[in-house]
């Protein structure tokens, strides 16, 4: 802490970011116009386990107390998967990629506008189904609909700016900072309840020590497994330039296990979750509807199987949009960088595929046993959702992102400081 006070470029970016941040929390407690309160939460405790409960752990709360940010920040993390997804696919999105600064000013601007799209067809949705549960809203009509679409999108381009002003402005990555906030802001709320479950004998004591122990294990393995890394040798020739011979070094390409980081689980339970929201809302009274839907409940076999399977394809289908074995290759050769024992080029891209495949494997194993252990026990115990397996994850990683940021400037201070002192010791 001494260090960070004498850093006051760092200590500004801190304060900078909890100020906006608390702008973010804020947010989450102005509602909506036009909603029945009483009626609001009648409606939640019927919904805590679908898509809507899902979507209130990444939106803070916001979306059980239905404030102007109950969408949150996801129209702009679908926004920008997509456009990512398109950079790996389309010609004038890889275009765009090759021209530098310039192409990611024009890509950062198309993100922009496919998060207001988005917003506004999930603002337009989230009317409907708010008008389709009886007593909700106190008039509906075409004016409840066009002030909450404007109200949704109003509030998640706020968000998205304020996301942006901490990751240029603050320390970290602000689209990710905020939905750790709202994570961790509820988690005390959750311990609450998980508690007052063990009072009132709906879970025995036992069980939230064996459920905290369990946590507390999680915890410990998910930051094992995102510092864990897998170094491939790189060397390069030695050149003789003169009477001197430069090169000669060694280094690492860096593999991560868990290259995907947690959106295959965010995917996967959103795709899962859909057909149980869909018939607690009330969009189909069709007893069809709601008999597929039973089996994507939580501890249903279909499920769960279901689930792990969703995880381990976004886990692949992600992980070879975001890196490229060839273009990694091709690198390596344009800078004379080569394997030990592996020719440069396209040798050089099989043996890093293999590599990538295997660690991918073992990253996809391990999200699947992460977000599953804890699904288990929601479905057996009223557990809250900010105790699951994704929460967990985000927490996690963005608190490891944030810290290194730090100790990185840190570190930095310092130097320059170090050489102030060696100038003027001059």
């Amino acid at each position: 802490m001494s260090s960070i006070a004498q850093s006051g470029d760092l200590k500004n970016r801190i304060i900078f970011t909890i100020f906006i941040l608390a702008i973010y929390r804020f947010g989450t407690f102005v509602p909506l116009p036009g909603i029945d309160p009483d009626q609001l939460k009648i409606m939640m405790e019927g919904n805590q386990k679908g898509l809507l409960g899902m979507f209130n752990v990444f939106a803070g709360g916001a979306v059980s107390r239905m404030a102007i940010f109950a969408l949150g920040i996801m129209p702009y993390i679908s926004s920008a998967i997509i456009v990512q997804l398109l950079t790996g696919v389309s010609d004038y999105f890889k275009n765009l990629k090759s021209q530098g600064e310039i192409g990611r000013k024009k890509i950062t601007q198309i993100t922009r506008y496919g998060t207001v799209l988005l917003a506004t067809i999930q603002g337009y949705g989230l009317s409907v189904g708010l008008e389709a549960s009886q007593g909700l809203v106190i008039n509906p009509g075409i004016f409840f609909k066009i002030s909450t679409v404007t109200t949704i999108v109003a509030g998640t381009v706020f968000l998205m700016w304020l996301g942006e002003q901490i990751t240029q402005r603050g320390i970290g990555n602000g689209i990710s900072l905020i939905i750790f906030s709202g994570i961790v802001a509820e988690i005390p709320r959750a311990l609450v309840t998980t508690f007052e479950l063990g009072r009132t004998g709906a879970i025995s004591t036992v069980m939230i020590i064996l459920i905290f122990i369990l946590l507390i294990c999680t915890i410990m393995f998910v930051v094992f497994m995102e510092r864990a890394l897998r170094k491939i040798l790189i060397n390069y020739p030695k050149r003789q330039m003169g009477n001197k011979m430069y090169g000669g070094e060694s280094s690492h390409l860096p593999l991560k296990i868990n290259t995907a980081g947690v959106i295959p689980a965010i995917f996967a339970s959103a795709l899962l979750l859909l057909p149980v929201t869909l018939s607690n809302f009330n969009f189909s009274t069709n007893d069809t509807v709601t008999s597929i839907a039973s089996y994507f409940t939580q501890g249903q076999p279909l499920y769960m199987l279901l689930y792990a399977t969703g995880i381990i394809f976004f886990t692949f289908f992600y992980t070879s949009i975001t890196f490229n074995p060839v273009e990694t290759a091709e690198n390596l050769r344009k800078y004379g960088g080569f394997i030990p024992g592996i020719r440069p080029g396209e040798s050089t891209a099989i043996y890093i595929e293999q590599i990538l495949t295997r660690l991918t494997t073992i990253g996809a194993l391990y999200l699947t046993l992460v977000c599953l252990m804890p699904e288990f026990l929601i479905s057996r115990y009223p557990i809250p959702f900010y105790l699951g397996g994704a929460s967990i994850l985000i927490v996690v990683v963005v608190a490891i992102d944030t810290v290194t940021q730090i100790q990185t400037r840190l570190m930095s201070a310092q130097y320059e400081q170090l050489i102030k002192k060696t100038k003027f010791g001059r």
